[in-house]
């Protein structure tokens, strides 16, 4: 057993409780949180006085060991650009558990994260919700899979319209999206009938998507994209979240109405591409303030992942919450991603996922002392140097 003593603990569920301990069990559960009375005799304890114990925080989009770091085009695995539409791709077959920016995450209090494919198709594939602490692949699985990839306006129109191949248009992205969706549906109808044919792992990854078992996780920039992409899930009663979302304070009541999430950002990043002139810091406060369930996402290696907390921080600098900017790194984040009955908050029942920093992670001096996963510390400042 693990107990964090003293600390401020963020519950991000509760608010915050002035030096409370936090109990983890040998099955890396949380038992307790608060005023615990007696610590068992056996427990290892972390003395946390004077610092701050929060969930460990989850960016909700990235491209984590699927573009390596370091390792240029041997290390590119995200993107299969070989057709519009690839659902049966999945990110954990292109995995790298030795990215080095997994030591830069678990260094920066980042302990989970979406991994998916990039966005060069308009459906490019299968992202899955992972620790990113482990030996395998299989043993960071928290989720899997958890969202289906998919993309609007420039990056298909780029790759398949330059080779003067469909999509060409916005409008052209959007027929091969319906289409394939109407194949899916058409092919669980046969096999419904017919068991036995053929099999099509395209059309198979594709229905978790429209019998609702995985959300459709849609990049989207601008405004227009955003309400196509919204228009097409509403058509075939799909679940989904928008991803990026640089224009969606524009289409706020359309996002409220459909009770859509989006992963927000980055906004750490220069105007490399026309879909992202408006992006902003400003743009987190203006969603939470009106509603809107709000992640903040690095798209790492975009910005670099342990960079999530400075986005956060930046994002409160110009108008967020600072309790919003907690939840959009924690529980939103981890709702999105289809764990938030594990990760998020610390409370009873959930898992020993904790971060303490010497100080409030939105400070710029304030660094990371401990990461604890499953209740074991596998970062500790003060011994490890990446």
């Amino acid at each position: 057993m693990l107990a964090i003593v003293g600390g401020r603990v963020e519950t991000i569920s509760q608010g915050a409780l002035p030096e409370a301990t936090v109990l983890i069990d040998d099955a890396g559960k949380i038992v307790a949180v608060g005023d615990v009375g007696v610590i068992p005799r056996d427990a290892q304890v972390i003395d946390a006085h004077g610092q701050y114990v929060l969930p460990g925080f989850i960016d909700s989009h990235t491209h984590l060991g699927v573009f390596n770091d370091g390792e240029g085009r041997e290390g590119a695995d995200g993107n299969e650009m070989i057709a519009p539409i690839t659902p049966g791709i999945r990110a954990i077959d292109g995995f790298y558990p030795e990215d080095m920016a997994l030591l830069d995450a678990i260094a920066g209090g980042i302990t989970a994260a979406w991994v998916t494919p990039g966005s060069g198709n308009v459906i490019g594939g299968q992202g899955a919700t992972l620790r990113l602490y482990g030996r395998d692949v299989e043993e960071m699985v928290l989720k899997n899979p958890s969202g289906m990839k998919s993309a609007m306006g420039e990056n298909p129109k780029r790759v398949y319209g330059t080779d003067k191949k469909a999509p060409m248009t916005r409008m052209g992205v959007a027929r091969v999206f319906r289409q394939a969706l109407a194949d899916a549906i058409d092919y669980a109808q046969k096999h419904d009938k017919d068991p036995e044919a053929p099999r099509n792992l395209d059309m198979e990854a594709l229905g978790l998507v429209v019998n609702g078992t995985i959300p459709l996780r849609t990049h989207a920039h601008r405004a227009d994209d955003i309400l196509t992409a919204m228009r097409i899930a509403r058509e075939f009663g799909l679940r989904q979240v928008i991803e990026h979302g640089t224009e969606a304070f524009k289409v706020i009541d359309q996002l409220l109405a459909a009770g859509t999430p989006v992963s927000l950002g980055p906004a750490l990043v220069a105007r490399v591409k026309v879909e992202v002139r408006e992006r902003s810091f400003k743009t987190p406060g203006i969603l939470a303030k009106a509603g809107v369930k709000v992640s903040l996402i690095t798209d790492h290696p975009v910005v670099p992942v342990q960079y999530l907390v400075a986005s956060a921080a930046f994002a409160v600098r110009e108008g967020l919450a600072e309790e919003d900017a907690l939840r959009a790194i924690t529980q939103n984040p981890a709702d999105i991603c289809g764990v938030g009955e594990r990760l998020g908050s610390i409370e009873p029942g959930k898992d020993g996922d904790i971060v303490i920093w010497n100080g409030h992670p939105f400070e710029f001096r304030s660094t990371v002392d401990k990461t604890i996963i499953q209740g074991c510390v596998v970062y500790d400042r003060n011994r490890d140097t990446n």
